[in-house]
């Protein structure tokens, strides 16, 4: 029985990710990062603590739904104490993206900006059209409930990166994010990641090519906030047993 901490128990996620593990086989629930107060009932059996010494202490593998200074913290305390760990939160900064891969090399580490089955075949299946469409612009665009703090989406400039590496291209060579005022008629290379915000959506992503004549879009519609936890539940249950690295969603899905 794998023992779960969970480091984000507070946040839009937490309530999810407290049900769906107790309701897995092979996982239990055992230690809760709480950064304010926890409104979600737990068993009397499940530490809660603001330490994150004590967090990994008392867990098996940790599934982090936090915000990047969180997930920071929680890189540098697992440096000394190596853990497992499932790491959804977006909008890393250079410094930490750096730092997660460094930890790889010290516990088995599985990053996603998006935890769901459905983006991670998008992603090869974005790299396989922008690969054969090559005459195609590509335009993506995402659409967020109004509470999202960081734009584009990780899961934007992941599906973009996609794209890009199906040209040969680096992704911060040829990204927009905007447009405004005489700006000129588009250039071939660059590829749009706009970002839409408003009400409850939980999550959609477009991913567009155009051309004269006809166009294909690619979209993933999230309806449920359960796609994101189950998908993370899933990749701790599967990570616990693999040796040290960054992994992906795909590679849990092994596709």
């Amino acid at each position: 029985m794998a023992q779960v901490g969970i480091l984000g128990s507070t946040g839009r996620m937490g309530e999810h990710l407290i049900k769906n593990v107790q309701e897995t086989e092979g996982l239990e629930l055992s230690v809760l990062h709480v950064f304010d107060e926890l409104k979600t009932a737990v068993p009397d059996s499940v530490l809660i603590t603001n330490s994150m010494q004590v967090f990994l202490e008392n867990c098996d593998v940790v599934i982090d739904f936090s915000a990047p200074i969180a997930t920071q913290d929680l890189l540098e305390t697992a440096l000394k104490n190596p853990t497992p760990l499932v790491i959804a939160t977006t909008g890393f900064n250079p410094h930490q993206q750096n730092l997660l891969t460094e930890a790889s090399k010290e516990m088995p580490i599985l990053y996603a900006s998006n935890m769901s089955a459905g983006i991670a075949l998008l992603k090869q299946l974005v790299e396989q059209v922008s690969a054969t469409l090559r005459d195609f612009d590509i335009e993506i665009v995402e659409q967020h409930h109004r509470h999202k703090v960081d734009a584009p989406s990780g899961t934007a400039l992941t599906l973009g990166e996609f794209a890009a590496k199906g040209r040969g291209q680096n992704l911060d060579d040829v990204r927009i994010s905007g447009r405004d005022g005489q700006i000129g008629a588009r250039t071939k290379d660059e590829i749009s990641v706009m970002a839409l915000r408003g009400g409850d959506i939980v999550g959609r992503h477009t991913v567009g090519f155009y051309n004269d004549g006809e166009f294909l879009e690619l979209n993933h519609t999230a309806t449920s906030r359960e796609t994101f936890s189950k998908g993370a539940i899933r990749a701790a249950s599967w990570l616990v047993n693999q040796k040290s690295g960054l992994y992906s969603i795909n590679d849990c899905l092994g596709i």
